[in-house]
């Protein structure tokens, strides 16, 4: 059988029944999408557990505890996060400004699904769709095709249960990149969030669909000299070995001034990281980087003993948490200046804070411009500094990244789907809610006359001017504009 004329098949069944969906949840009050949006919160509660460890065993990387607080992530803090707020119908009234604000639903929408947080990112992106109205249909990365199915399959039973119409949530269960493609151009698909790879994004983006996309993560962490070097350290591990690594806001490199540059190495050291020698460099970039120039994914979410065995990398200790990549330059001929979903960080020592500053702008733009970018300092002019001139959205100050980011450990809005803005070709820089996933209609009562427009006393030193004149007025206006 051809599996692309299946999977086309079935994405565009799966389209047609989510919008017959859609116009019934389009009818639907906010309390009555809350208890939609809160049945999803309660099954990803009931089955965290169970949902993490088939997302391990069909994956085979990550942390089952780890998986398990993901998608208590999403089932809890982001569903206390949305669970008041007003999102369809009725917004907010003007009065001094004569306007009305409606939300309204946008319609089907395409839900790509990682590899990486497969079934917490089901839980999370149902959540903000269905309280925004709108019926969604998920495609699985094919290597968490089960778990992925699975998720979106309670959370359809949960949504059905508590009074939701018959397929306001699905899945393709023979998910191919034909498919995904033509789930995401179909005329009535009407919005794509798309988390995954960047050749998926890109395609989102050219699909003819409005898209949400989140690309690449490559963020750097600088440490300044003012900081809490224990703390900074501990944080930087934390984040990085959560989930090992598989969160794209953690830091993927680390970037000292010399004069720091010893103590920070000596606390990395302490608290279980490895720096690797040149010899030791050499022999992981070549398992690292594939003969395309991409990363390999047997990188992804591995334990640093695992990677050492499939690597072959000799002379690591038992217990390291971490290894640390003494890297001097970004892009093509050094591989760990680009995004590593696994335990690796690259290392740079730089001259001095703006030759650091610069070096954390080259490795953004270079990769994961738009993303995420983490600073460890106390003197508040230094995170001003480098917050006003580096390309991310998002700027994390004394905090893991990978949980600050997604507004674990910070007060960011709590989401798993972080927009990269302009800078990192996205349409938003927002950490996507359901406000992103509604379209506002506005009503706006007159409150002038074309007599008011023509302009009073002052606006050309008399009170009226003829039509003619004022159509001379603006054509002159816009010659000079250009």
């Amino acid at each position: 059988m051809d599996k692309d004329l299946i999977s086309i098949q079935e994405a565009r069944e799966c389209v047609r029944r989510a919008k017959a969906a859609g116009e019934a949840l389009a009818r639907m009050e906010q309390g009555e999408l809350d208890k939609l949006v809160a049945a999803v919160a309660r099954v990803g509660k009931d089955h965290a557990r169970l949902l993490a460890q088939e997302a391990v065993e069909e994956t085979g990387f990550g942390i089952l505890e780890h998986k398990v607080i993901k998608n208590l992530f999403a089932a809890e803090r982001v569903f206390d996060a949305i669970k008041d707020q007003k999102v369809v119908g009725l917004l907010g009234k003007n009065e001094q400004e004569k306007t009305w604000d409606f939300g309204v639903p946008m319609g089907v929408v395409a839900a790509l699904v990682p590899s990486t947080n497969p079934t917490s990112t089901v839980l999370y992106k149902a959540m903000i769709a269905l309280k925004a109205g709108n019926p969604v249909v998920f495609s699985p990365h094919p290597n968490a095709l089960c778990c992925i199915v699975h998720a979106a399959q309670l959370v359809a039973e949960a949504v059905e249960s508590a009074g939701g119409p018959k397929d306001a949530v699905m899945v393709l269960k023979e998910p191919t990149l034909e498919g995904t493609k033509e789930l995401m151009s179909h005329r009535d698909t009407k919005l794509i969030l798309a988390t995954g790879g960047g050749g998926m994004v890109r395609a989102a983006y050219s699909s003819g669909t409005p898209a949400i996309g989140v690309g690449a993560g490559n963020g750097p962490a600088y440490f300044h000299g003012s900081c809490d070097l224990e703390r900074s350290v501990k944080q930087v591990l934390d984040s990085k070995t959560f989930d090992n690594g598989t969160i794209c806001a953690s830091e993927q490199s680390v970037v000292v001034t010399a004069d720091f540059a010893p103590k920070v190495r000596a606390e990395f050291e302490r608290q279980g990281g490895y720096f690797l020698s040149k010899d030791q460099r050499d022999a992981l970039a070549g398992f690292v980087l594939r003969g395309n120039g991409t990363m390999n994914p047997a990188i992804v979410g591995k334990s640093v003993a695992e990677l050492c065995r499939l690597s072959g990398l000799k002379g690591v200790p038992e217990g390291t948490r971490v290894l640390l990549v003494p890297e001097e330059g970004v892009g093509k001929g050094y591989p760990f200046s680009n995004e590593k979903l696994g335990l690796m960080l690259a290392y740079y020592v730089e001259q001095d804070e703006q030759k650091a500053l610069e070096r954390c702008v080259e490795i953004l733009r270079h990769e994961g411009a738009g993303h995420t970018f983490a600073i460890h300092a106390k003197d508040d002019r230094v995170v001003e500094r480098f917050a006003r001139a580096v390309p991310a959205s998002r700027v994390l100050v004394n905090t893991p990244a990978a949980l600050g980011g997604i507004g674990a450990t910070t007060n960011l809005f709590p989401a798993l789907t972080l927009g990269c803005g302009a800078v990192g070709g996205s349409s938003t820089s927002n950490n996507i809610g359901p406000l992103d996933l509604v379209n506002i209609k506005r009503v706006a009562w007159g409150v002038r006359e074309l007599e008011e427009l023509k302009g009073g006393e002052g606006s050309c030193g008399r009170q009226n001017i003829s039509q003619k004149e004022l159509t001379w007025i603006i054509a002159e206006a816009l010659r000079q504009l250009r």
